[in-house]
């Protein structure tokens, strides 16, 4: 009897899941689809309308080189770009950032599978005197207890397994969901990469430009020095007086005055460098103290084509993850209206006494299945529906400012390069007529022709001049570098990808270490 009321109920259970599990085959996924956006602006160039100008770095419309860095020459800077994509303390915790969001989407997608677990039970049971197990009115008239009852025993081990039928795509749009994320992280890392890598190019730039002004001033050091020798030796033989010895030596202790500032900045800019390879302050001096000038840019520069921009800029890439994570979370949304299925199963053995437990006949099981309807939540799912179509109409707005921001600061860019450019020429022009000028006022000053107002003002304009040459110089370089920024240039397919696994108290330096030892294992 007991056997035939098993194969009775398994009989019952069978389609119940199979029914459920042919459901969940054919079941459907929820919500719209996502579809790439249309660009809300797209040029065919990012040169139409520009004059060409000879003379100066041109850019041309080509596949824009990946390694942009090599296009100034310079070993030096070339060692720091490679060292700092392996380093930099801000692309390490961006790559961790990365692996958190593939745990946390792993985390989602484990939603796709059964969960089963052991338990083990041992308990009496003491049951109230008052309990019983017939009708409760066959004792109305009669007061007190009929008598105590004994505790009951059960003890019990077996499997639980539960599983949720992602029927309605639920899970598939948490996982799509996940995915993005993921995308949005690993394009934030990259995003992160070109900008270090930016940063520290222009910081070198910046501190060879200042090796170049403490070059400058210490030069119109030695200057002041001769001229007021000159000027010293003028007044001893009557030929001036020692007002124009005392206008030397001030100018003399103003130009030395600007000798540690260039020194300030040098060190400033060792270590900005020192920061962005993750090293210590000074860690880099003694490699780039030997002052070099401030490396020149190429004569092409390869800007591409607008239509590669918009999969070569971070962040409009990581917007449109964004946008298709938002997309996918209307679904989820959509998905929550509708009844889930759960599947419940129990296979184990149960009995009252220990020596029953390892018995065929103390066996049991429990399979079934329950379904579940959202009736009434006071608005949750229809508000966090509402909730999910806004968010996504504000990725698409936040697409669209990408769109607009990078397109914009590319055009800016190239602007800025080449008027620079043009203020160099003219500067250029600008130092070599005040040089002429001094030299013209000293000799005009030792026949005793010019006066030493006229010495003073054409040495000031010297030094101003030379000054602002050496900085456009820098500027041009560093606009390039700005050019290249906002064309997303930089390492397209190649990211470092180190695991971060050191111990809680490791040193810095130490997990650097670990996580470039350990290479590529995220």
């Amino acid at each position: 009897m007991r056997r035939a009321l098993r194969k009775k109920r398994l009989a019952f259970s069978r389609p119940l899941i199979s029914s459920v599990l042919m459901l969940a085959v054919a079941g459907c996924t929820m919500g719209p689809d996502f579809k790439h956006p249309t660009p809300p602006y797209d040029p065919s160039s990012f040169l139409d309308g520009r004059a060409s100008a000879t003379g100066r770095s041109q850019p041309q419309v080509a596949p824009i080189q990946v390694e942009w860095w090599q296009s100034f020459n310079d070993p030096e800077l070339n060692s720091l770009e490679q060292r700092a994509v392996a380093q930099n303390l801000d692309v390490l915790t961006a790559t961790v950032r990365v692996a958190e969001a593939r745990s946390n989407a792993g985390v989602t997608a484990s939603a796709f599978f059964p969960t089963v677990s052991g338990n083990v039970t041992a308990a009496d049971i003491k049951p109230s005197d008052k309990f019983s197990l017939g009708s409760s009115s066959s004792s109305s008239g009669s007061s007190g207890s009929s008598g105590d009852i004994n505790p009951l025993s059960l003890y019990q081990y077996g499997f639980d397994a539960t599983w949720t039928v992602d029927l309605w795509g639920k899970v598939r749009r948490q996982v799509e969901a996940g995915n993005a994320a993921i995308q949005a992280q690993e394009i934030d890392r990259r995003g992160t990469v070109i900008q270090m890598m930016a940063e520290v190019a222009r910081d070198y730039l910046q501190m060879r430009n200042a090796q170049m002004q403490l070059k400058i001033a210490q030069d119109n050091v030695r200057t002041a020095q001769n001229l007021l020798n000159l000027t010293q030796q003028r007044a001893n033989a009557g030929l001036t007086d020692q007002l124009d010895v005392a206008q030397e030596q001030a100018q003399l202790t103003t130009t030395e005055a600007t000798v540690p500032t260039s020194e300030q900045s040098v060190a400033q800019y060792i270590n900005a460098l020192s920061l962005l390879l993750g090293e210590g302050p000074r860690a880099l001096a003694a490699e780039l103290d030997t002052p070099e000038v401030v490396p020149p840019t190429p004569a092409i520069v390869p800007v591409g084509l607008p239509s590669d921009l918009l999969r070569r800029r971070p962040d409009v890439m990581e917007a449109e993850a964004n946008l298709h994570e938002a997309t996918a979370n209307i679904g989820v949304a959509v998905a929550s209206f509708f009844p889930t299925f759960d599947l419940l199963g129990f296979f184990g053995i149960q009995s009252g006494a220990t020596q029953d437990l390892f018995t065929t006949a103390a066996r049991t099981y429990v399979l079934g299945g329950m379904v579940s309807v959202p009736i009434f939540q006071g608005g949750k799912l229809v508000e966090t529906l509402h909730l999910r179509k806004q968010q996504q109409k504000e990725a698409m707005i936040a697409y669209d400012k990408a769109v607009l921001t990078a397109f914009s600061d590319v055009d800016t860019a190239l602007t800025n390069y080449d008027k620079e450019q043009q203020r160099r020429v003219l500067l250029g022009r600008a130092v070599l007529a005040d040089q002429k000028a001094f030299a013209l006022a000293q000799q005009r000053y030792t026949e005793g022709i010019a006066t030493y107002i006229d010495v003073l003002n054409a040495q000031q304009s010297v030094l101003s001049s030379a000054r602002e040459y050496e900085d456009s110089t820098a500027a041009v370089s560093t606009d390039l570098v700005s050019l290249y920024l906002a064309l997303g240039g930089g390492w397209e397919d190649a990211f470092p990808t180190p695991a971060m696994e050191a111990e809680p108290n490791a040193s810095i330096g130490q997990t650097i270490k670990t996580a470039i030892t350990q290479g590529n294992a995220s």
